[in-house]
């Protein structure tokens, strides 16, 4: 169970690698006026989101299910579990987002300002801050 365990946490700590740091590239993106640039920031996002984000997501979803089989039914019938896993089900529509923002900058189709991807890049410090908290001190 702890190589289960220290697995699960070696992908939560990539994946949420990716997640704060691709939108910060969204950030200089969004503000880059030369095409050079931008074709530079489109393969930097393409290989961090689908060579990185993507597989540490999977490796995180896979290794914490597995964890979760060890003790079914002390893990369900936690309120902190059910708190972190809807957390978990947010973060991975976030994912998504960071997904479709890539796609959009691709297409050299992005509306969103530099100051909207500033904001946007500090949702999954407070999905950390919380889904820790819940880990850590099980508050229910």
């Amino acid at each position: 169970m702890l190589w289960v365990k220290a697995i699960h946490i070696f992908f939560v700590i990539a994946w949420f690698a990716v997640l704060f740091y691709l939108p910060r590239l969204f950030v200089y993106h969004a503000m880059c006026e030369d095409e050079a640039g931008k074709e530079r920031f489109k393969v930097m996002e393409r290989k961090l989101y689908k060579g990185m984000g993507t597989p540490c997501m999977l490796g995180t979803l896979i290794f914490g299910i597995w964890m979760l089989t060890f003790n079914p039914s002390y893990y369900f019938s936690s309120g902190w579990m059910h708190a972190k896993l809807t957390l978990v089900v947010l973060l991975i529509g976030y994912h998504h987002m960071c997904g479709a923002h890539l796609k959009r900058f691709a297409r050299d189709e992005n509306t969103k300002s530099h100051v909207y991807f500033r904001w946007f890049n500090e949702v999954p410090v407070l999905f950390l801050l919380a889904i820790v908290i819940l880990v850590v001190v099980r508050p229910f």
